[in-house]
């Protein structure tokens, strides 16, 4: 038996329209990942991340390569992936005619659950997801973030040895969300083998073991946190509060150059690659003849090295912003 839940060999997935260009959305792709652990699939928008999730799950048919599930190939056997795996992905819909309660019962019945247990599983998740006062709800008739809780639980009622998570924490407040990263490491724990993807990169900071950026179908970087910090050697946070935001500001951190900047009230938030040594000297002149009240330099962030990684050439800091 392999020792990886997903083995992705040379993967291409193209589509092509009348009259425009064919379009590569995964061009070429290839990794594996290690049963048991937390895996974290990055990248901006039009990465190629729902195309690669849409192959690994069987819902979309690559053009050219291999992957496989727990060792059986998306394409050649599929019924076996899919017996293999949960998913909750953009797409994917609850029962909308159906009550919470029987969107839980019926998709436990499909999984093969006896109805004492299917019982049993739903009036915990009804409790865990925080669903008792929808419960007899129609899912159509519920908020989009409570249709997301519903979907996400939904994927908690098999005991599938891999889960696919697209955005995972859509809808839920802080504290649920807090409860459900404690449940996922729980299950990793256990030997399940997590797929997760979220623009919300402190989430994969926190719970990936392990991370792969793409970008235009393409990796990127590989790696678990510290390796992929080893990628952004030089870049520094540089955190500072001023008694009155000097009205500079905007222009001094435009010179920077910063990876990313912000500035709120009377603090900013800047991201700068530096040569080694230089952090200090940034920091001084900052804070020549103004009243500074807090000063922090902390190493690269997860956003920070998919910033410096992804964004294109020049586009760098344009994203800063100003906030009263």
């Amino acid at each position: 038996m392999t020792e990886y839940a997903l083995e992705v060999d040379r993967l291409v997935k193209t589509y092509a329209s009348r009259g425009k260009p064919q379009v590569r959305a995964i061009d070429g792709l290839t990794f594996s990942v290690p049963r048991g652990i937390i895996f974290g699939l990055l990248g901006p928008n039009g990465a190629g991340k729902s195309t690669l999730l849409r192959v690994l799950t069987t819902l979309t048919r690559p053009t050219g390569g291999s992957a496989r599930v727990m060792n059986f190939d998306v394409l050649k056997k599929p019924i076996e992936v899919r017996r293999r795996i949960s998913s909750v992905i953009q797409e994917t819909a609850a029962e909308l005619l159906l009550s919470v309660r029987d969107n839980f019962l019926t998709y436990a019945r499909f999984q093969g659950l006896e109805t004492s247990a299917a019982k049993s599983r739903a009036d915990g998740l009804i409790d865990e997801f925080q669903l008792t006062g929808e419960v007899e709800k129609k899912v159509q008739d519920l908020s989009g973030g409570f249709r997301r809780r519903v979907q996400v639980a939904k994927a908690f009622l098999v005991d599938t040895p891999v889960l696919f998570l697209d955005e995972f924490s859509t809808g839920m407040d802080p504290i649920l969300k807090r409860q459900m990263m404690h449940r996922l490491r729980a299950e990793a724990e256990k030997g399940r083998t997590i797929i997760l993807t979220t623009q919300i990169l402190s989430e994969a900071e926190e719970l990936c073991d392990d991370i792969l950026i793409i970008n235009k179908g393409r990796q990127v970087a590989r790696g678990d946190l510290s390796t992929l910090k080893l990628l952004s050697q030089g870049v520094y946070e540089i955190e500072m509060t001023f008694d009155r935001m000097p009205e500079t500001m905007a222009a001094d951190l435009a010179k920077l150059q910063p990876i990313r900047s912000s500035m709120d009230g009377n603090s900013i938030e800047v991201a700068v690659k530096l040569k080694e040594g230089n952090v200090m000297d940034v920091v001084t002149n900052l804070s020549r003849d103004r009243r500074v009240l807090h000063v922090e330099v902390r190493g690269a962030t997860l956003e920070d090295i998919f910033v410096e990684l992804t964004a294109p050439s020049g586009a760098r800091g344009e994203e800063n912003r100003e906030a009263s």
